[in-house]
């Protein structure tokens, strides 16, 4: 069967038996989340950060949209003081089924809610929204066709003219043979979670790059057990794309964000605390024990914000008041 990317991911992802409803992450990629509890460390920082700025109101939301397994959400709220953990609503957001060992205190629903007062964290979301392919030819951009069953592809009709002003703007192509991947999905979904924002910040996290950088050939990838495999839409990988977080950041101003702040993984980490630093020698000798867990912390943080890893994700936080 023969359909356009978007759809095609959308059905090997979310459909019927698709990989994300029937999988668990952490058994086909590695997160931040899995790599070290200093990344829920982080985001509480992050989340008393937003506390404050809101006044401290009765009732403060943390929404882990993406939630997959639930680590992020019971992780942070594992580390929260006693005086904000009595006042968090936590809330994981997935199509897939409420992990059987989520603390009771986490809510759990496949939409985002309706009105959003706190912090708002999208970790490897955006990636996993479907979008469409296109490939530039000798008469302008046409959608690229895939056969779901074995990644076969082929061309197909030109694309909307919704979706070929955002190229235009977003990610124009100059040569023939060119692809691009159309991010407007990403933007809408992006935009929807700042409107429900009442107050506070949302953090959208992602493998990402700027339109002046856009890789020629798009960044279609796979995933299955660990490795990198072909993208091919039957379900049984995960199917992603990197996420043009520029054009999603200048979505979420339309929706009403008041701050936009564009960095990668390893500047907003340091900036909450995250360095990697490893011990003193001396305290090798007077603290043996501690030294082997300040040395186990700081890898894992070296991890968290290392250039060519998982500190090279993107960062897009905007604010609403």
């Amino acid at each position: 069967m023969w359909l356009t990317w978007r759809a095609a991911m959308e059905q090997a992802l979310y459909g019927e038996n698709g990989f994300y409803l029937r999988e668990c992450p952490s058994g086909h990629f590695r997160t931040s989340v899995g790599a070290s509890p200093a990344f829920a460390r982080a985001m509480l920082r992050e989340l008393v950060a937003v506390d404050g700025a809101l006044g401290h109101p009765p009732v403060v939301d943390l929404v882990d949209i993406g939630a997959g397994e639930g680590g992020l959400a019971a992780g942070v709220l594992a580390v929260a003081p006693p005086e904000l953990r009595s006042r968090l609503r936590v809330i994981g957001v997935d199509l897939a089924s409420r992990p059987a060992r989520l603390p009771e205190e986490i809510g759990w629903a496949a939409a985002v809610p309706d009105a959003i007062c706190g912090l708002v964290i999208a970790n490897e979301w955006l990636d996993n929204i479907p979008v469409d392919i296109v490939e530039q030819t000798a008469d302008g951009p046409r959608l690229v066709m895939v056969n779901v069953s074995d990644g076969e592809e082929r061309l197909g009709e030109r694309p909307h003219e919704a979706d070929l002003a955002w190229l235009a703007r977003w990610w124009p192509m100059r040569a023939t043979g060119e692809r691009a991947e159309i991010g407007r999905p990403r933007d809408e979904a992006w935009a929807s979670v700042i409107v429900r924002l009442t107050g506070g910040r949302a953090i959208a996290i992602d493998y990402a790059h700027p339109v002046d950088d856009r890789p020629p050939y798009g960044t279609l990838a796979g995933y299955r057990d660990g490795s990198m495999v072909a993208p091919v839409p039957d379900g049984s990988c995960d199917v992603t794309a990197h996420v043009a977080l520029d054009s999603c950041a200048f979505a979420g101003e339309c929706a009403g964000a008041v701050t936009t702040t564009l960095t990668t993984q390893r500047e907003a980490l340091r900036a909450l605390g995250i360095t990697g630093t490893r011990p003193s020698l001396d305290q090798a000798r007077s603290d043996p024990r501690g030294y082997l867990l300040a040395l186990t912390r700081a890898s894992e943080e070296a991890e968290l914000i290392a250039t060519e890893g998982l500190g090279g994700f993107g960062w897009l936080a905007q604010t609403r008041t």
